[in-house]
């Protein structure tokens, strides 16, 4: 049988007591910041010290100070009882109504700036809250938040039975290595010329009614489940595909992509919403994010 780990002997009270002792100077100082008799505050100390079986303080005339080991397990204390304020008040967070953790679901098309200022507001108010975060293409997102899976989810799709908020859009747009036959044309490309080369798509995640949005047609099709993966492909030279402006940028400012001169088309405005999970009310943390990456889907 696997053994079991004992219990541990000294308590957090003793820590802190010992704590307070070395902290404000002496046993008297330390009870009287603890509102503790002296008596009691010595007895705790003596007590810790027989548990432990190694002396941790010693009197130098009137002052007592750390032994060396007491150096070492005082200061290895001080995480553990912090630890432990942490957990206690997450417990009263939590008996607030606070979450534990958020569910959050986004479209992987969703600029990863915008994402990440977000959170970064969130994280000093989280009161350690956990965000669990999911990236989905396309309806992925919208069946994971019907599925009940979400708590807040980002997606480009009108979602029937939820109430989206309005955040900015996101730019996609054509692009094609610039040794592409489509660049070498000498005037812009229209839709039968792209229908004659291979076009990179994103598949979507999901799994009930996958869509093809973005898709032409074209004769030749690559499906891949990345954007990073389809800007990598299309760079090298592979076909061309629409892409978020967000995710091609510095690969457009290298010279590895350049836009495709079409007529019309070649950029597109993609609108992007937020919803809550429809079968509970958010939480105060849940609100606190959301509003968050509302006032953030600018950045």
């Amino acid at each position: 049988m696997p053994s079991t780990m004992k219990a541990p002997r000294v308590t957090l009270d003793q820590w802190r007591t010992l704590q307070a002792v070395v902290d404000h100077g002496g046993f008297a100082q330390a009870a009287e910041a603890l509102h503790r008799s002296q008596s009691s505050v010595s007895y705790t100390v003596g007590k810790m010290q027989e548990q432990l079986g190694i002396a941790l303080l010693e009197i130098e005339g009137r002052k007592a100070v750390l032994t060396e080991a007491g150096e070492v397990l005082l200061r290895r204390s001080r995480e553990l009882v912090s630890r432990a304020s942490q957990l206690e008040q997450f417990a009263h967070t939590l008996d607030q109504g606070w979450e534990a953790e958020i569910r959050l679901v986004v479209d992987a098309a969703y600029p990863t700036e915008r994402l990440a200022a977000a959170l970064q507001a969130f994280m000093p108010q989280s009161r350690g809250c956990r965000v669990q975060l999911r990236e989905e293409v396309l309806s992925g997102v919208e069946e994971r938040l019907i599925g009940g899976h979400a708590d807040l989810a980002i997606s480009g799709l009108s979602i029937t039975g939820f109430l989206p908020q309005q955040l900015n859009t996101v730019t996609f747009i054509a692009v094609a290595n610039p040794q592409h036959p489509l660049h070498q044309l000498q005037r812009q490309p229209g839709v039968q010329d792209l229908e004659q080369h291979l076009q990179v798509v994103i598949r979507d995640s999901g799994q009930r009614q996958p869509r093809d949005t973005g898709w032409l047609g074209a004769e030749q099709r690559w499906t891949v489940t990345s954007l990073s993966t389809a800007a990598q492909l299309v760079a090298s030279g592979l076909g061309f595909a629409w892409l978020p402006l967000q995710q091609v940028e510095q690969l457009i400012a290298s010279g590895r992509l350049l836009p495709l001169p079409l007529p019309e088309g070649g950029r597109r405005e993609h609108s992007m919403f937020l919803y809550s999970a429809r079968d509970r009310q958010p939480g105060p943390a849940t609100r606190i994010l959301a509003d968050l990456l509302i006032s953030h889907s600018n950045a």
